[in-house]
């Protein structure tokens, strides 16, 4: 009968569960060596108290607050009665290029870029423009339509 031999994944196997093994020896080691000193695990914690910051200590639980699982919502929330928004918005023509047929509009309100096609201009427009215009969503973002001179 011939004897076992030792392939490399054999071999290779065994370093791992010995280095394994080392590791946890040495974790033991230092658990001990930490209770010594004084160091447990209780103060090893971090906690976040009621206004976000990490702190050593436990939450206050009487600065707790209750939230009812029906108070939370979740998505977009509904619109209220009487909060229509007004879909012509104004702006300023940043960028056209006739030849190309595109060009972009900087929103007068929030400062956003959209960008604009020639097939959704009404009159004809030039970089420096005041504009009215509509959103509407494209493919890569939302697009300027229904675009006319103020």
């Amino acid at each position: 009968m011939a004897g076992s031999q030792e392939t490399y994944g054999k071999k290779e196997r065994e370093k791992k569960r010995l280095k394994k093994q080392e590791e946890k020896r040495k974790k033991r080691e230092e658990r001990k060596a930490n209770a010594e000193k004084g160091i447990d695990q209780d103060n090893m914690f971090v906690y976040v108290d009621h206004n976000g910051h990490l702190v050593d200590t436990p939450p206050d639980p009487s600065l707790k607050v209750e939230i009812e699982a029906e108070d939370i919502v979740l998505g977009i929330p509904p619109k209220e009665e009487g909060e229509e928004e007004d879909p012509v918005r104004e702006g300023t023509v940043d960028f056209f290029d006739s030849s190309k047929g595109f060009g972009f509009i900087i929103d007068a309100e929030n400062k956003e870029r959209y960008f604009v096609h020639v097939s959704g201009t009404l009159q004809e427009i030039v970089e420096g423009n005041r504009v009215q215009y509509e959103l509407e969503r494209g493919q890569k973002g939302m697009n300027a339509v229904k675009v006319k001179k103020v």
